[in-house]
């Protein structure tokens, strides 16, 4: 039984609405968990509507233009219109998706638990927001002074002379990265990871000037020491320390003499 409860330490920590809540989505857990889900989904297209509405104005505007030329020029201008239409609605996703995700940053922190938790929903709304951007426009501005915009807004600790050559990162609101890190390109960053059926989410820390090669992954509870390498294609496997100034390789990642 201690083992359950340094697993799960807040289950009966929540009172009122929150303290409900909790005890029905353990109760029913797949149909409450769909439900929350469903009702976030809304609000999401809601949100995402922000940013759709100035990319209809720019689409419907052109198009109109369109109708004063023939033929081939009024295809040109509406095939525009549509690229542009795409472009605009990026630009504003990156302004507009953050700004509900900083109400849910409140509530994202380390967990140890149950997929069926309150501290899971949260973590799964942030992500939802992270992902909506992530595979709808963000690899059009990777790597470029935007994605580190969004990163930053969605709450990633970035310091400076970073770069961020992927878009493969989750738990966002969970990575720090300290002042002259690389990201290789399609490199991947996740807070967390699965053990014995129980979601576990622990923060990444990077220190100052660190290089994570092409196509390596980290996983959650990593820390990697200043001046630190990670070669190309290699998994850092959870709860790995990385000191400072090593050279580490492989699958999963071990120092490289």
């Amino acid at each position: 039984m201690k083992q359950r409860e340094d697993i799960d330490p807040q289950g009966s920590a929540r009172h009122g609405f929150l303290g409900w809540y909790e005890k029905r989505l353990r109760q029913f857990k797949t149909p409450v968990l769909i439900v929350t889900l469903l009702l976030f989904y809304v609000i999401l297209a809601t949100i995402l509507g922000l940013a759709v509405a100035p990319a209809v104005w720019v689409v419907s505007s052109l198009f109109d233009w369109s109708q004063s030329f023939s033929g081939f020029a009024s295809y040109w201008i509406r095939g525009a219109a549509v690229v542009l239409g795409y472009l605009t609605f990026g630009f504003a996703a990156i302004l507009v998706v953050p700004v509900p995700n900083r109400f849910i940053l409140l509530f994202l922190k380390p967990y140890r638990g149950p997929y069926y938790s309150l501290d899971v929903i949260w973590w799964y709304l942030h992500n939802i927001l992270l992902y909506s951007v992530r595979y709808s426009f963000l690899e059009w501005v990777t790597p470029t002074p935007f994605n580190l915009y969004f990163y930053r807004m969605m709450g990633m600790k970035i310091g400076k002379r970073s770069d961020v050559n992927t878009t493969n990162i989750s738990d966002a609101g969970l990575i720090t990265m300290e002042d002259g890190v690389t990201i290789g390109g399609s490199a991947t960053i996740i807070a967390h990871y699965a053990v014995q059926g129980y979601l576990i989410v622990q923060p990444v820390v990077i220190r100052k000037n660190v290089t994570i090669g092409l196509r390596a992954m980290i996983l959650g509870g990593v820390e990697i020491g200043e001046g630190a390498k990670v070669l190309p294609n290699s998994v850092v496997l959870p709860k790995t320390v990385i000191p400072a100034g090593e050279t580490w390789a492989g699958v999963p990642a071990r120092k490289v003499e």
